[in-house]
């Protein structure tokens, strides 16, 4: 349980609410390439589990992100994450999918020891909602990149009809490269 719960951290890569799908205009599908142009290079930075038994445990997590190539859109965050002297591999990938929206999986998914990203949306270029799910596990991953050097990861599944906030990150940019919307003369 402990190894799913620092696992489901990384899809941001990591964290959000469910639903979403249906066709993206050409502004949304710009946005969407904004938030994950903002999430690519080198992020470190510790995380904690806060809810279960688990709780208390802190971590610390290493991940690289990148896009894709040509036009599609999503990204992947691989990378590990080390609590104490033990280390874990972690990658998670995520690809819009046409109308179907966004589909990835962290770990493998659930046909391997991680979990499916069943949904997705891109709220703006600042934040990125994905609903998560293994088995009865049901769940939303949010990241936040209130900065271009800093990102929020917030895992939450969902107890008795309550989402409950199970995992929170807070990474740092490490590689200096600046990401934004305006460039640099």
């Amino acid at each position: 349980m402990k190894s799913m719960l620092l696992s489901a951290a990384m899809p941001f890569a990591l964290a959000a609410v469910a639903s979403i799908a249906g066709a993206t205009s050409a502004s949304g599908a710009d946005r969407d390439k904004q938030f994950f142009q903002s999430v690519e290079g080198q992020w470190v930075g510790p995380g904690e589990i806060v809810a279960g038994k688990y709780k208390g445990t802190k971590f610390t997590c290493n991940f690289k992100g990148s896009t894709p190539e040509g036009s599609k859109v999503g990204m992947s965050l691989d990378g590990d994450c080390r609590v104490g002297v033990f280390s874990q591999k972690m990658g998670a990938t995520v690809e819009r999918k046409g109308r179907e929206g966004y589909k990835g999986s962290f770990m493998g998914g659930s046909s391997g020891s991680g979990l499916d990203i069943i949904s997705g949306n891109v709220v703006d270029n600042r934040k990125v909602v994905f609903a998560i799910n293994r088995n009865q596990l049901r769940g939303v991953m949010q990241a936040r990149v209130p900065n271009d050097n800093s990102m929020i990861v917030t895992v939450s599944v969902k107890v008795d009809q309550q989402m409950v906030p199970v995992i929170g990150m807070n990474l740092k940019r490490v590689d200096g490269v600046a990401v934004g919307a305006i460039a640099r003369n």
